[in-house]
């Protein structure tokens, strides 16, 4: 839905200068959250896409257009039963209709550019907001699954949104969501299948599964430490499960 005309310009320009208010006095951030990753780790940046932009303007002028009309109408009827008093409040009546007109174009876009789900190869962290600030951190070793959302009208404009699902902790609450499990929600994904899968993989890499070599090393590892534990160590028999168990995990990995 293209936009064009004196109202889109003017939003567009109180939306600047509104944006740079509230970043300076508010302490907005202007940028993607910082997600702590090792060196070397790639860090990938996203944004929800533009197409889910134009589905809330979509919205917003749909909204805009049955309230300002029952606010005319409202105002027609005030000022043919009482036309002095409605020419006086004629002022009133405008600043009622335009004004949270133009402060709701804002909103949209505050939410859009505040908007950043930012992934690593360990976790990804989710921020949304305008008023409050929220960020969201989910490892992905604590994923359960992942799956796509998308009506009608978003498939029209080109995007879903992908909710992942964790359990004990490491997403934000969300109703609807199981007892114990949490979700994070992204919103407005042109890739979302192609995210879902990567999201999925690196869960799956991250909890060791396929990875043979990175089991068999965290089985040597715990074993070890077992085994060298003075607690542990004073009791044969325990020693010698350890040592069981530890064989027994080898010779698996080697099959």
């Amino acid at each position: 839905m293209k936009e064009s005309g004196l109202i889109h310009e003017t939003c567009k320009w109180c939306y600047g200068g509104v944006w740079g208010i509230l970043t300076g006095y508010f302490c907005l951030p202007e940028g993607p959250p910082n997600l702590p990753s090792m060196e070397g780790e790639k860090v990938e940046y996203l944004r929800p896409s533009v197409a889910y932009l134009n589905y809330r303007k979509f919205g917003f002028w749909i909204g805009l257009a049955v309230i300002d009309i029952v606010l005319f109408i409202l105002w027609g009827l005030f000022s043919y039963r009482w036309p002095l008093a409605g020419l006086l409040t004629a002022p009133l009546w405008l600043f009622v209709i335009v004004v949270p007109d133009i402060l709701a174009y804002i909103a949209i876009h505050l939410r859009y550019d505040t908007t950043w789900y930012v992934l690593s190869d360990r976790s990804m962290r989710i921020r949304r907001g305008i008023w409050s600030i929220y960020e969201t951190t989910i490892t992905f070793e604590n994923i359960q699954n992942a799956h796509i959302s998308q009506g009608p009208l978003q498939r029209w404009f080109g995007f879903a949104n992908l909710m992942v699902m964790t359990a004990g902790g490491g997403g934000a609450s969300h109703e609807g969501a199981s007892a114990g499990a949490h979700l994070g929600l992204l919103e407005g994904l042109d890739n979302a299948p192609e995210l879902r899968e990567r999201i999925l993989a690196r869960s799956q890499q991250t909890v060791g599964l396929g990875d043979e070599g990175h089991t068999d090393a965290a089985q040597r590892t715990a074993s070890r430490s077992a085994i060298a534990s003075p607690l542990i160590s004073s009791n044969p028999l325990q020693v010698q499960l350890l040592r069981e168990i530890h064989e027994h995990a080898r010779k698996l990995a080697g099959t």
